[in-house]
């Protein structure tokens, strides 16, 4: 069932990997599993490849070089020198709007009411 990847050259003609130190019938379910959809090629670390040499995180010093001596420290902010946090690329954050204060005033408004107006003093104050 393997058949051609026209789409996907990693998958044509892949060897199946066999992998070892696994638990009783792992290794079975792992062979059928690539006979659907084999495995592609190891990366390499040709120009082509996928790979770039780059340190672990943490494995380099605090007190080296910088990586990005040309790029301001305040990149992705939206303060400084650089690009801002849309130039970027990078989504804003969410912030939920509570407004449930705004629909009890209203209702205060339209309805007055002397406990709604209690409760919108209490409420208010632990909003603040």
């Amino acid at each position: 069932m393997t058949g051609d990847y026209p789409n996907r050259s990693d998958l044509r003609g892949a060897p199946q990997a066999n992998f070892t130190g696994q638990t009783y019938g792992d290794a079975k379910a792992q062979r059928e599993a690539q006979q659907a959809v084999p495995t592609g090629a190891p990366p390499t670390d040709t120009p082509g490849g996928l790979m770039l040499q780059q340190p672990m995180p943490g494995a380099a010093g605090f007190a080296r070089p910088s990586e990005r001596p040309d790029e301001p420290i305040t990149a992705g902010a939206d303060f400084g020198a650089g690009p801002s946090s849309l130039e970027a690329g990078i989504r804003p954050r969410v912030m939920n709007f509570d407004d449930t204060l705004l629909r009890l005033q209203a209702l205060q408004r339209a309805y007055p009411n002397e406990g709604l107006q209690k409760f919108l003093a209490r409420y208010g104050n632990r909003m603040v």
